[in-house]
């Protein structure tokens, strides 16, 4: 063992004591080294490494909560770069325990870095307690003239069997790499689209049975093995496939057990000599039996990464861009009008959207705005004191009144890829600081390349930072390249989408279709809802059997409760009745959203169409809540699958809407039987398990 050796091995030892030393006890997760295997794991999973000078081959992967192990084929290794080596040097591993804080749920960190000559590669596992999945963040630093991604051979062009054998691992960077024994494996890619503003389908799921190579688009790659029914699944933390950068033209490559996560977000000429830069990451589970298991296990993942927090991340928020006056209306009296009618309402907090600052946008009403070159005019983020001549105060002080928190619009910079991104960050500190403001809609973000993504995230750290982690940023997807829905999960709630009845793009089952076929793959309590005043361009809708003004507001709400409402109107327009209508429905619904939102929340039901029943269960252990929703059909009751196991007694209490309470026996499929009056009506239980 030369000199250099030596040290390092000092380093791992040392860094593997503090880490045990700071260990508590009862924590399961662990990452260890010892000859030339790295092992990573906790009480539900083990995944097994060949040391390979840091540049690790996966050599075994291992489901602990039902005894299997898979002996892992890997003869390159797991992370795989066109052009570059394929073994390590000079590499360096440590152990660092992370306690819980304000974000983040306890779990360690094994942090290793080394090198493929002028590239230097780190590699950050996370581990949560008894979670059966594992997450790896990948940096990068150095230089390298090799090109990562490179035209692919078409399927349709591989004429037989020999061309179709042959290998993409030398034209396409691979970023996670499983080769699983087995020729039975059962596919599900899911594939996300953000750009809501543009897009009104949001998942795409294709199902398909693992065969000869073949590429797939999606963040999720479902994975089961049909003769040990055993099943792995990967996560590809980055945006949407549609937006990602230095794409490689899928997400996925399988043949038969082999399963390749493709697509680093990265390519050499992003690349830093000083500074590491991130790119696109990725989570490795397993499960068992079915495919619902599989969801399960990606949920507790999901949980882990940012903690919910009732004080601060739950919300009914009201913003009133939804009716369409933009900035025209906003100021000092009007916002004092709207808190009142909040108030009224019950709602938790009113957000200031554009308009509030000195500084007039691209989005406002009035000429002469514009996004660029914000910083040019130092003031831009000042409020604007000829719409608040008290400044925020009044408005401070009345939704302290109220018991309502303010939240602000925020459009950072994106000039010269974000390159002031440390202004904008010193500028949301400040009005944290100075006004108390802890949520702030982000909009108008643009990360067209790594260096603007790489600079953004750097904004959202430092708030983190100086703030103590007190922020809630609401991240717009509804436009340009973003962050979509497994990207910057740990900063915040999504803005889900603009819609307007002024335009006729607001119709509820499709805002509620929405939801739900999100929520089977992210979690819903961190998606902001929206509902409008319904009473707005009646005449617009003409006879649209779908028209928002056919349901109850109540029901309008009720749509939001599985995720953060969001209020998009105007309070001090409501009709009275409808503040009437609707204030002791959210005082009740505030009452166990955070309770409700605690729970593994999944679709139940058929899609929403305007002519189904559906809805969505949270559960926790043996309890949890149903929210059912029958829309226009002639049944006046239906049995939904459920996530119940068959032949228990379940007991069902009304808390909010239609029909009554009940007890009923869970049937074949976890089939539980609902009954609702009346069409467009929804029901709002809380049961508990009978032993």
């Amino acid at each position: 063992m030369n000199q250099w050796n030596i040290i390092m091995l000092g380093l791992l030892l040392s860094a593997i004591q503090t880490f045990a030393q700071s260990k508590p006890a009862g924590f399961d997760a662990y990452a260890t080294l010892s000859a030339g295997e790295l092992r990573i794991g906790n009480s539900a999973i083990e995944r097994v490494f060949v040391w390979n000078g840091g540049h690790l081959l996966t050599k075994s992967l291992t489901d602990k909560g039902h005894a299997k192990t898979w002996s892992v084929a890997n003869h390159v290794p797991d992370l795989i770069l066109p052009g570059e080596s394929q073994s390590g040097e000079n590499a360096t591993f440590e152990v660092h325990y992370v306690p819980a804080n304000q974000t983040v749920p306890q779990h360690i960190r094994a942090e290793i870095i080394y090198s493929l000559g002028t590239l230097d590669i780190k590699r950050v596992y996370r581990v949560y307690s008894e979670c059966p999945a594992i997450a790896c963040e990948l940096y990068y630093k150095g230089s390298s003239r090799n090109n990562w991604v490179r035209d692919g051979v078409h399927q349709g062009d591989q004429v037989n069997i020999e061309k179709l054998t042959s290998s993409k691992e030398s034209i396409i960077p691979v970023i996670e790499y499983l080769n699983l024994p087995g020729r039975h494996w059962q596919l599900r890619a899911v594939e996300f689209f953000d750009i809501t503003d543009r897009f009104n389908n949001l998942v795409k799921e294709v199902d398909a049975l693992s065969y000869r190579l073949m590429s797939y688009h999606g963040n999720l790659l479902f994975a089961f093995d049909k003769q040990s029914r055993q099943g792995i699944f990967f996560l590809k933390e980055a945006p949407a496939s549609h937006v990602q950068l230095a794409y490689p033209g899928g997400d996925f490559l399988t043949e038969y057990g082999s399963l390749k996560m493709i697509g680093a977000g990265i390519s050499p000429d992003d690349l830093d000599t000083v500074e590491w830069k991130r790119g696109y990451g990725f989570v490795t589970g397993v499960y068992s039996q079915k495919f619902e298991e599989g969801l399960k296990a990606l949920r507790n993942y999901q949980k882990n990464v940012r903690l919910l927090k009732a004080d601060r991340d739950e919300m009914i928020m009201m913003n009133t861009w939804g009716d369409r006056a933009q900035d025209t209306r906003l100021g000092e009296k009007f916002a004092l009008a709207e808190l009142e009618a909040g108030g009224q309402l019950g709602i938790t907090h009113f957000q200031l959207d554009d308009g509030w600052q000195q500084g007039i946008s691209a989005n406002s009403a009035f000429e002469g705005g514009s996004f660029k070159a914000i910083w040019n005019n130092p003031r831009y983020w000042d409020v604007n004191l000829k719409k608040f001549p008290n400044d925020l105060y009044p408005i401070l002080e009345k939704a302290k009144q109220r018991g309502i928190k303010i939240g602000l619009w925020f459009n950072p910079s994106a000039d010269d890829d974000n390159a002031d991104w440390e202004k904008d960050a010193d500028r949301l500190i400040y009005l944290y600081k100075k006004y108390g403001v802890s949520t702030f809609k982000i909009d108008g973000v643009k990360l067209p390349t790594k260096a603007a993504e790489h600079n953004f995230r750097k904004m959202l750290d430092k708030v983190n930072q100086y703030t103590d982690n007190n922020v809630v940023f609401n991240l717009d997807v509804t436009a340009n390249r973003r962050g979509g829905y497994h990207y910057f999960n740990e900063y915040g709630n999504l803005f889900l989408e603009n819609r307007y009845t002024d335009w006729q793009n607001y119709y509820p089952y499709t805002t509620l279709r929405n939801l739900w076929m999100l929520s089977q793959y992210v979690p819903a309590e961190k998606i902001q809802i929206e509902f409008l005043n319904k009473w707005r361009n009646v005449a617009l809708y003409a006879d649209d059997p779908y028209r928002p003004d056919i349901y109850s507001f109540e029901y309008l709400f009720a749509i939001t409760m599985a995720a953060q409402p969001l209020a998009w109107f105007e309070g001090s327009k409501l009709p009275s009745d409808a503040i009437k209508e609707i204030a002791p429905v959210i005082n009740k619904y505030l009452n166990i959203q955070h309770d409700f939102h605690q729970g593994y929340i999944f679709p139940i039901g058929d899609e929403p169409s305007g002519n189904n029943w559906t809805g969505f269960q949270s559960f926790q252990d043996k309890r949890g809540y149903f929210i059912v929703f029958r829309e226009n059909n002639d049944s006046p009751d239906t049995s939904m699958t459920t996530w119940l196991q068959e032949g228990i007694n379940v007991n069902c209490k009304l808390i909010l809407g239609k029909g009554n309470s009940f007890k009923g026996k869970v049937g074949e499929d976890g089939k539980l039987k609902f009954a609702l009056p009346d069409k467009n009506s929804y029901a709002l239980y809380s049961y508990t398990i009978n032993d």
